[in-house]
């Protein structure tokens, strides 16, 4: 028998047993940090960095301008379509444009009056039957486009006008958009907006004008009174500022802010050589002052 050598392990000549295998700890799935949202992460920076801005200004333009009282302008259809025959053009053309879609597409529907209420920029419209709106949706394009022609860029918003009315009806068997009043309010203006060529401007006129809903209207004197105060960022688009005026606002300070800004944006805020020194807000405006708190 052969002995084994020294230092020569017993079991060297066997084979080793394998060890047994650990069980695969598995490691905690890191979470995704979600990134903040933009315009909440806004609204606290000014309350934190400006506070007691929004309520400044609010009241700063009431003195001014007074607090408008709500009341309610026309059907919505007739709002729709009149709001889209005031894009990039004067409120007292789309007027114009409107009665000629009267006159030419005549209804027997119940007589409406749109007074000339603080905000709008015309002289109102006569009271008068909305137009048939299945004339205005299947009439030729080419006698539409005549109709509202003086409105302005009537190529652009005859079939913008049309596509809107036949979604409409497609979606609810006729023209009608009084069932909007019985949604919330961002659940209207997403009903809305999903019409090709109605965004959140469009569609906040309507819904507060025609229902008081709190959205607030982001026109071109909304949008550059807040810019150059402050209570939209530098760098905000006008869809942000629809999103930031949510935040910002309680839902029965929205009707007063919208029409104060806009009737400050045409009074004295002015797109080009504003009357800074007339300003009721100017102590507190980034445009007078790039430091005022």
């Amino acid at each position: 028998m052969t002995e084994p050598q020294p230092g020569a392990s017993a079991t060297s000549g066997l084979e080793a047993s394998p060890r047994p295998l650990r069980a695969a700890t598995k490691r905690p799935a890191t979470k995704r940090r979600r990134k903040p949202d933009p315009i909440k992460a806004w609204v606290r920076r000014l309350e934190r960095t400006r506070p007691g801005l929004v309520p400044f200004v609010l009241d700063g333009l009431a003195g001014e301008y007074g607090h408008p009282v709500w009341e309610r302008r026309l059907d919505p259809t007739s709002e729709l379509v009149l709001t889209i025959l005031t894009q990039n053009t004067a409120d007292v053309n789309a007027e114009h444009a409107f009665e000629s879609l009267r006159a030419a597409y005549p209804s027997d529907a119940p007589i409406e009056f749109h007074r000339a209420t603080a905000g709008w920029g015309g002289a109102g419209l006569p009271e008068g039957r909305p137009p048939d709106w299945r004339a205005v949706e299947n009439a030729p394009l080419a006698e539409l486009i005549e109709a509202i022609r003086p409105g302005g860029l009537a190529v652009q918003k005859a079939p913008r006008i049309q596509a809107a009315l036949r979604r409409i009806r497609e979606e609810r068997g006729d023209h009608s958009l009084e069932f909007l009043g019985t949604m919330s309010a961002l659940e209207a203006r997403g009903w809305l907006t999903q019409i090709d060529g109605i965004g959140r401007k469009t569609a906040s006129v309507v819904l507060l004008f025609c229902f008081g809903l709190p959205l607030m209207p982001v026109d071109r004197h909304v949008e550059r009174v807040s810019r150059r105060v402050g209570l939209i960022g530098p760098k905000a688009t006008a869809d942000d500022a629809h999103e930031v005026f949510l935040g910002l606002l309680e839902p029965d300070q929205v009707y007063e802010a919208h029409v104060n800004l806009i009737t400050h944006g045409r009074q004295i805020c002015h797109a080009q050589r504003p009357e800074c020194f007339r300003c009721p807000i100017r102590t507190r405006c980034r445009y007078v002052d790039p430091k005022a708190p």
